[in-house]
């Protein structure tokens, strides 16, 4: 078992910019590729960043390519998602999770979950 917890969020301005990160505990994480996915109130939750379990190859939402950058320091922790330039549209729910398929979109493609962090882009 695996379990995440994401932190970083917050409320900011349009323009701005916050840093997730995403911790892991429990058993073996370095081999696991990470996502970032948000929900919006009302909405479904939708793909944002995955990352390669190296680190080497990471994958992009349309919506916030050149705007954030997921990273991780190396195959075990944490796991960051910055986000630069932020916009109303970016509020959302941000959760973390992981899973064995890299650079997948599917939420059903990841195995666990964080509890998720709220971000509150306001304009």
């Amino acid at each position: 078992q695996v379990q995440l917890e994401e932190s970083g969020g917050g409320l900011v301005q349009a323009g701005g910019s916050l840093r997730l990160s995403c911790e892991a505990s429990g058993r073996t994480f370095s081999r696991y590729a990470m996502g970032w996915f948000r929900q919006a109130p009302g909405k479904e939750r939708v793909f944002v960043a995955a990352i390669s379990w190296t680190g080497g190859s990471t994958y992009y939402a349309d919506s916030v390519k050149g705007r954030f950058t997921i990273s991780r320091v190396s195959a075990k922790n944490p796991v960051f998602l910055q986000m630069n330039s932020l916009k109303p549209e970016d509020t959302a729910v941000y959760y973390c999770a992981a899973g064995v398929h890299e650079g997948s979109r599917s939420e059903y493609e990841y195995d666990f979950w964080g509890q998720g962090t709220q971000v509150t882009v306001s304009s």
